[in-house]
């Protein structure tokens, strides 16, 4: 394959640069030359990245270990290999990938370990394969490797409309757990069809409401919102059961330290998992051993490759909220941010001056 950079259009790449902590329309669209692989490396044109509720806490600057601004965001990337670097594996070329990035996804063009790359089903919507990336391995990891999750357990999920929330359910439900699922009244009606028995989170006693259901208590609870409802949580839990945390959306907009409202947390769970009741609390995070390279990846890529499969077969349902090209996205953000859509909002290619984007690939 020649060099991109010499092929018209595609001699420019657009990015979007988070410059600081700024209002979404604070996000800046860039122009620069497509850069070239080296080795190691792959050049991949992006046909989906998504926008996560990491990205929402970067903008704020509130992402635990994000890196200095100005940066591109982008948590997870689909697309297709366009060049390798020197003595790369050729055969990659024109093929489709997921790819988890953590920062750099949102771009149309952007270099990536030749290693890191899980190969997306052929047949698969590149936006729907997107939505499963972050959200599946997350999803995934913390329904087998953390809580073990098996037939006939009753399990509680917050915010199962969201990315990772409505995966969970599904997945859930195909290892043969009842789900119960929190969501507001608007997406009750969803969260019921991805088969959970869901409750408005806004009840004035949503201990009881799950009571109701599971009188002696659940399996699991899966809570991305932390904060003081962890106790909630905790409290839910049947003699043996496991609370799954991954993330502290109830301090979102709080002032201060990005890092205190975690370490706070998981000194809590730590705390908790010395008390004689035989329950047990986790803090869940992605990245997690990932200095054990070798073993990190291809963890990665077994739990990955298994729910692009599921989805290839149609045994998940992708939530995409919305799509929307990479230049808007600002509007994306917003729209992620505004707890109006069931799903993940996801960024596609814009249109080239051929009225094509990388979203019209065809892969056989």
């Amino acid at each position: 394959m020649s060099d991109p950079r010499e092929a018209g259009d595609r001699a420019v790449m657009t990015e979007i640069v988070l410059p600081g902590v700024v209002e979404p329309a604070g996000l800046q669209v860039r122009q620069q030359p497509v850069p070239a692989p080296g080795p190691g490396q792959v050049l991949l044109v992006m046909e989906a990245s998504g926008v996560s509720f990491a990205e929402q806490q970067m903008r704020r600057g509130k992402y635990y270990d994000q890196p200095p601004y100005p940066f591109t965001p982008g948590y997870d990337v689909v697309g297709t290999v366009a060049a390798v670097g020197t003595g790369g594996d050729t055969s990659l070329v024109g093929r489709r990938f997921a790819v988890l990035t953590k920062t750099g996804g949102w771009a149309s063009h952007l270099l990536v370990p030749a290693a890191e790359l899980v190969e997306v089903p052929a047949g698969v919507d590149a936006a729907e394969a997107e939505t499963l990336v972050v959200n599946g391995i997350t999803a995934m990891q913390m329904l087998h490797r953390v809580a073990h999750v098996k037939a006939g357990q009753t399990v509680l999920v917050l915010g199962a409309n969201g990315g990772v929330g409505s995966t969970l359910v599904q997945l859930a439900r195909r290892a043969g757990a009842r789900v119960i699922g929190t969501a507001s009244a608007r997406h009750q009606e969803t969260v019921r069809e991805l088969g959970a028995i869901p409750i408005d989170y806004r009840t004035p006693d949503l201990t009881a409401e799950v009571r109701a259901i599971a009188p002696d208590g659940v399996d699991a609870v899966f809570d991305h919102i932390g904060g003081e409802g962890i106790v909630a949580s905790f409290g839910l839990l049947a003699p043996g059961g496991t609370l799954v945390s991954y993330g502290t959306a109830s301090t979102r907009d709080a002032e201060g330290s990005s890092k205190l409202p975690v370490l706070k947390l998981i000194a809590r769970l730590q705390l908790w998992n010395a008390l004689p009741n035989g329950k047990s609390a986790h803090f869940f995070n992605i990245w997690a051993g990932r200095r054990r390279a070798e073993a990190f990846q291809a963890r990665l890529a077994a739990d990955l490759t298994e729910v692009l499969g599921l989805l290839a077969e149609g045994e998940i349902r992708p939530q995409v909220a919305a799509r929307l090209p990479l230049s808007k996205a600002a509007d994306a953000m917003s729209l992620a941010e505004s707890s109006t859509v069931t799903g993940k909002v996801v960024l596609i290619p814009d249109v080239t001056r051929d009225g094509h984007g990388g979203s019209d690939i065809k892969h056989g």
